[in-house]
């Protein structure tokens, strides 16, 4: 049993712990037994959804290996693992990738227990498939990331039971991937109802738009649109809306209340032991800043340049970047951040999304917040809704949707300044409606300044394949000129390679 491939001993039964799993090869369990009821699978569920609330996943280590991977996020610490994903020096042994690679298969392994086990629960299929498509949508969500981070990868779809089976598998075409991908988020699509108690558990909405996003991605566009279009025709039925106040969408005591998010990673009141809890405000944050029992670590940062090339009456600037703070008790801009001494203080701006109002949940250094992570808003299905519409040629479409956006950008709100002082910044004529031709750059730049910093760059980077221009000398953060076409894909974790021998690195590692 010691021969056990790594991967496989951790994906079993994810509702134990991983010191147990370790020990006793527990993972090797069969849900034969357990499932009796409904309630049964909804438990299996929530050990699935469990894994992306935690540090591992969302909390920090992939949220922000994304985040640096972008052209919006520079590193201002010196950390080996994070030199590598903001220069793209990467390698197969990143801690930070072998951390989110097992956290996102220990989330898969739940999704499969909950579908498997839901054969063994003797009641209708109206009565049980609700609760099992939400197995089905976790689990494509979970591959998703892996299939766009790795292409092909290990695919899974059941509980693995038998030892000798799990230590030869081998990736899985990335085409097939994301063929199971949509099948998921079809039967999902299906079963799932109109809305839910809480946008962290997934609606017919959530299965639409995320199909909408697969598409997008495999450059499907006119299925991309086609889902998108569903999703913005029955808005009032689904009870989405574009939120009035962009701030809200970043509120912790506010967010419950907003009808944009689409799909999120609640973190409200969530606290568990080693380090499980987020962590995105503090890496975040500004050093020294009064606020947030400490300030940040400064480690994420914006280059000046992305402040610089943000028309300065766009509300969302206000909203997603700390022009100053109070340090000390001094309050200061940007330009004099390093008043805290720190070497990784750095003058200009600070992101804000997360460090503003994290909710009186948050321990030192806002870790720990209320936030709730909008992993899918409405917004976005406005956009993908723009970009393939541009595709596929109809220009009086894209140019509706994009000036959705844009006009609830220029509506203002109430908001705080980075010394904590309550302003109310008044309606803007920026952005302006977008008028004439929409292109494929006026949508990805809208969605550059619309989901800044919400982890979604790097995605539009990579299936748009623009590195090379985002990446050099004229980009906002200078020439990165370790950047590949191979750095398209993250290398796969050596430690997997080296266990079998059947999964291949990707090329360039």
């Amino acid at each position: 049993m010691k021969n056990l491939k790594y991967l496989f001993l951790l994906i079993g039964f994810s509702m134990v712990s991983c010191s147990d799993l370790i020990e006793q090869p527990v993972g090797l369990l069969a849900p034969e037994g357990f499932f009796k009821t409904t309630d049964d699978i909804q438990v299996a569920v929530d050990g699935a959804f469990t894994h992306a609330i935690n540090e591992k996943f969302w909390g920090r280590k992939l949220s922000i290996a994304l985040m640096l991977r972008s052209d919006m996020v520079n590193l201002q610490s010196d950390q080996t693992r994070r030199v590598e994903h903001n220069d793209f020096t990467t390698l197969g042994s990143n801690g930070m990738i072998s951390e989110f690679w097992l956290k996102t298969y220990q989330g898969i392994a739940g999704a499969n227990l909950a579908i498997a086990g839901a054969e063994d629960v003797d009641v209708d299929v109206a009565t049980k498939n609700p609760v099992t498509a939400q197995a089905y949508f976790i689990r494509a969500f979970y591959y998703f990331h892996l299939v766009r981070q790795f292409g092909a990868v290990p695919y899974l779809d059941a509980p693995v039971t038998d030892a000798e089976a799990a230590g030869s598998i081998s990736r899985t075409p990335a085409d097939q991937v994301y063929a199971n991908i949509i099948a998921d988020l079809e039967f999902a699509k299906q079963w799932l109802p109109d809305t839910q108690s809480s946008r962290a558990i997934p609606a017919k909405s959530a299965a639409s738009s995320y199909l909408a996003l697969v598409y997008l991605t495999m450059g499907e566009y006119q299925n991309a649109y086609n889902e998108a279009k569903e999703v913005i025709d029955n808005a009032g039925t689904y009870d989405l809306a574009l939120d009035p106040n962009f701030q809200n969408l970043f509120d912790a005591n506010a967010i419950d209340g907003s009808k944009e998010p689409i799909f999120a990673l609640d973190y409200n009141n969530f606290e568990a032991p080693n380090n499980a809890y987020d962590q995105i405000a503090p890496m975040t944050g500004i050093r020294g800043d009064d606020r947030n029992s400490g300030g940040g670590w400064s480690v994420a940062v914006p280059t000046l340049a992305v402040y610089d090339t943000w028309p300065a009456g766009d509300y969302r600037r206000t909203v997603s970047l700390d022009e100053e703070a109070s340090i000390g008790g001094t309050v200061v801009d940007y330009t004099q951040f390093d008043i805290s001494g720190h070497q990784h203080a750095a003058n200009q701006p600070y992101i804000a999304k997360y460090t503003r109002l994290p909710g009186a949940f948050a321990r030192g250094n806002a870790r720990a917040t209320s936030h709730n992570y909008s992993m899918m808003r409405y917004a976005e299905v406005l956009l993908i809704a723009a970009e393939a519409a541009v595709e596929i040629g109809n220009n009086a479409a894209a140019m509706n949707y994009m000036n959705e956006v844009r006009a609830r950008a220029r509506m203002g709100g109430v908001t705080q300044t980075g010394a904590g002082a309550e302003v109310t910044v008044p309606p803007s004529a920026v952005p302006a409606d977008i008028t004439g031709m929409v292109t494929i750059d006026d949508v990805l730049e809208e969605r550059r300044l619309e989901l800044a910093f919400e982890c979604k760059r790097w995605y539009d980077i990579a299936r748009r394949k623009i590195g090379a221009e985002v990446f050099s000398a004229s980009g906002l953060e200078g020439e990165k000129p370790a950047f590949t076409e191979d750095d398209y894909l993250m290398p796969l974790p050596a430690d997997e390679i080296e266990r079998n021998p059947n999964i291949i690195q990707n090329p360039g590692y």
